[in-house]
């Protein structure tokens, strides 16, 4: 496939106002000004924008599906507190509608998985937005750790009469399960250096790999004592971390930037339904980008639909991010944060061939998206 006579936005510093993209074996195989082949297919696209497929990188899509209710609610375990042994590809039904919605947005990737009722919630995977299988749609799985710090813990639990009632029995857990982790770790690598039996425990091996920081964990926090709290065990135990929803993040704009954690924003466009939620803004983003701090923004699908994600973007941007930002923090940004960027988030050589198409800004409300297209073949088009 050709694609030409675009404005094509590479997100990985360059732009270029009339170029092609040449795309083979469902890679990108070149990108230029001009670029002379023989394909089969050729697609002009007259002026039209084309960007690298736009990421969500925070949401509960094809685990808490759509007119399903409690049916196809997949999220939350909430029997107990601590459930790191549970997989989000366990849950996602890529035959959600959700996920033709979000293809029609343009939007080619997402890192979904466990809801907040949880102090531990499970693991998150890392996506494509179009398939039958989701075994056959991963980019990264396990891509996380769900935590949840504030309010939902707190409710959930306090409601069955049972430990986190409080904001320091959840910091409490999490801090008892770690520890668990790390012991469970010496005395497993102890067992095997004698070369005698060790039995397995599935909650334990779950978090091995954020003990090994391969991957991180996932927070959920709105208020900023509970971003410093998750920060603050982040650091006691060396492990990696993303701040999921950060708030308030802009009132400690500097703390965050010198933990060295980026944060995911949002979801910003919806209804102020909890406490902790009272400080909520679109400049978030901005005066956290001005801070020093890498940032995504996302939609929580169901709470915001995916589709909508670059309105959420452009909600930003009008509130201080420039476009450059807003437009890095849907691709780019979004797949460094949560560790895909080698296959995608940015169109360059060797990278998924998973590109959006649209007929101006796409965080404008009234842009179309002419095409999607994932690993090199088109999913949507524009009729």
């Amino acid at each position: 496939m050709l694609i030409k006579n675009g404005k094509i936005f590479t997100m990985a510093g360059k732009i270029y106002e009339n170029g092609c993209i040449l795309i083979k074996g469902g890679k990108i195989e070149a990108i230029g000004e001009n670029i002379e082949a023989q394909e089969e297919e050729v697609i002009d696209v007259k002026g039209a924008w084309i960007l690298p497929g736009i990421i969500d990188a925070h949401c509960h899509i094809g685990a808490r599906e759509a007119n399903m209710g409690f049916e196809g609610s997949d999220i939350n375990e909430t029997m107990d507190p601590i459930t790191p042994q549970l997989r989000a590809l366990d849950a996602v039904n890529p035959m959600d509608e959700a996920f033709k919605k979000a293809v029609k947005g343009g939007i080619t990737s997402v890192m979904t998985g466990p809801g907040s009722a949880n102090v531990i919630g499970g693991q998150f995977v890392a996506m494509k937005t179009y398939g039958k299988c989701v075994d056959d749609m991963v980019i990264k799985e396990p891509a996380a750790m769900k935590i949840a710090f504030g309010e939902n813990p707190k409710r959930v639990y306090n409601g069955k009469g049972k430990m986190p009632s409080t904001r320091m029995a959840t910091a409490a857990l999490l801090r008892q399960t770690l520890m668990e982790a790390k012991n469970y770790k010496e005395k497993k690598n102890q067992m095997a250096k004698k070369g005698e039996y060790f039995e397995t425990n599935l909650n334990m091996e779950a978090l091995m790999p954020v003990l090994e920081k391969k991957i991180p964990l996932k927070a959920h926090a709105h208020r900023a004592d509970d971003i410093l709290t998750a920060i603050r065990i982040a650091k006691e135990f060396d492990v990696l971390m993303t701040l999921d929803h950060c708030t308030e993040g802009h009132l400690i704009g500097e703390k965050i930037k010198k933990s060295g954690f980026p944060a995911i924003v949002g979801p910003t466009m919806s209804f102020n339904s909890k406490i902790e939620l009272s400080n909520k803004s679109f400049a978030t983003p901005a005066v956290l980008k001005e801070a020093g701090v890498k940032i995504a923004i996302m939609t929580d699908h169901p709470v915001i639909e995916a589709q909508y994600l670059p309105i959420c973007a452009g909600l930003a941007v009008k509130e201080g991010l420039s476009i450059e930002d807003g437009l890095k923090a849907i691709t780019i940004n979004a797949a460094e944060i949560i560790g895909i960027s080698d296959r995608v988030g940015s169109l360059e050589v060797g990278k998924d061939a998973d590109l959006a198409i649209f007929d101006g800004n796409p965080m404008n409300t009234l842009t179309n998206t002419l095409y999607t297209i994932i690993d090199g073949k088109i999913v949507y088009k524009h009729i």
